[in-house]
């Protein structure tokens, strides 16, 4: 069963700033992409063209068009942003492709360009220090008419990605993998990783886009042949890759408001720790309908959803532990009033300002704050005075 925003909900959602739009205000991730979009350009000797298309697409265009089950988990209300039975926030920047590859039908002689298709899109998802419900992402689709890419092709364009976010210059020890994985809407897909030096000194795999040959498929539904057209794809997430291009270790710092961050974030030299206000955690023992309900994303769209404004305070959110009624020892259950199919979840908040310190009462509000929108017991446990 879908649920929809709220009108408010849209709103804000809508309202949010794309950092990667250079219209929108100069950020560094902005000058990331121009870089990406380049290197590319030079490797293939083509032209780049962008997209800045609406965050509000039709359903079908960000799923069956794309290739998607009817059944797949991501259609899911828990996972997805739905404004209507058939308009949706996109929840990956491909939703513009298949009209991308539409207006395409009508060329008939020689093609080959590169399009982008980058922007915000919109999830619920966990809370930590990498995951954010609105990241940034790009796509980049290499079409060409009369003429064939391949995996070669495909290798070519994981290498420029990886140097133009990466630059061997300034990251000399930087390595990248492609392993297999599966996409609605390509074949031959690949995830790309890098294994880069963190600010503490340790070495990581990380992810950094996925990729492959454009599925027949997918250019057969917009009425292109597949023995006449070939393409590349390649979606990104641009938070990671700017956070991996300066160092940056927390994903808020990417909106901070202090100005000694901000300023830093204008070009993509490596990022200068700017002093760490201290975490503040606080602990909640929750009651829930089931234990499908402690789902860390589900719990953190609703706690960032009851935090508005304040939402960026949170820096995680964590379960700890859920207990089904039976388990627990009767004197808890009597305690909480837990019915029979009820859970008890253990969740542990972790509110870190990045421009000030929390007092133990603006801490306790907050911690409020999220308890009510979250609880499902008959019992409250408040710690606010």
């Amino acid at each position: 069963m879908k649920t929809y925003l709220t009108p408010t909900e849209l709103q804000s959602a809508l309202e949010l700033r794309d950092l990667a739009d250079p219209e929108q205000g100069p950020h560094a991730m902005s000058l990331l992409l121009a870089d990406i979009t380049r290197a590319l350009e030079r490797l293939w000797n083509i032209e780049a063209e962008t997209h800045r298309l609406s965050p509000l697409v039709a359903t079908a265009d960000n799923y069956d068009r794309l290739g998607y089950s009817p059944h797949d988990a991501t259609r899911d209300s828990r996972y997805s942003r739905h404004v209507s039975p058939t308009v949706m926030l996109r929840s990956h920047t491909s939703a513009g492709v298949p009209a991308l590859l539409d207006s395409l039908r009508t060329e008939m002689g020689h093609y080959d360009r590169l399009h982008a298709l980058p922007g915000l899109v919109y999830r619920r998802d966990s809370i930590d220090r990498t995951h954010v419900g609105a990241p940034h992402q790009v796509d980049l689709w290499r079409l060409k008419a009369r003429g064939l890419l391949g995996a070669a092709e495909l290798d070519q364009m994981m290498a420029a990605v990886v140097e133009a976010v990466l630059p061997a210059s300034l990251h000399p020890d930087v390595e990248w993998r492609a392993s297999p994985a599966t996409h609605s809407y390509t074949d031959t897909g690949r995830q790309l990783d890098v294994l880069v030096t963190q600010p503490d000194g340790g070495r990581e795999w990380l992810e950094l886009a996925e990729c492959g040959l454009v599925a027949a498929q997918v250019l057969r539904g917009s009425g292109l042949d597949p023995r006449r057209w070939a393409g590349l794809a390649l979606g990104l997430g641009l938070d990671r890759a700017l956070m991996l291009r300066k160092g940056i270790r927390d994903i808020r710092l990417l909106r901070a408001a202090n100005p000694d961050i901000q300023a830093q974030l204008l070009d993509l030299l490596p990022y200068r720790p700017v002093s760490v206000m201290p975490e503040v955690r606080r602990d909640l023992s929750l009651v829930l309908g089931s234990a499908a309900e402690a789902d860390v994303e589900l719990l953190g769209d609703r706690a960032r959803t009851a935090l508005g404004t304040e939402a960026d305070v949170l820096s995680a959110l964590e379960v700890r532990a859920v207990t089904s009624a039976p388990a627990l020892p009767p004197a808890a259950v009597e305690r909480l009033r837990l019915a029979p199919d009820q859970v008890n979840v253990l969740l542990r908040l972790v509110l870190q300002p990045l421009d000030r310190t929390l007092t133990d009462g603006e801490a306790n509000r907050l911690r409020d704050r999220v308890y009510l929108a979250l609880h499902r017991g008959r019992v409250l446990e408040l710690t606010a005075e």
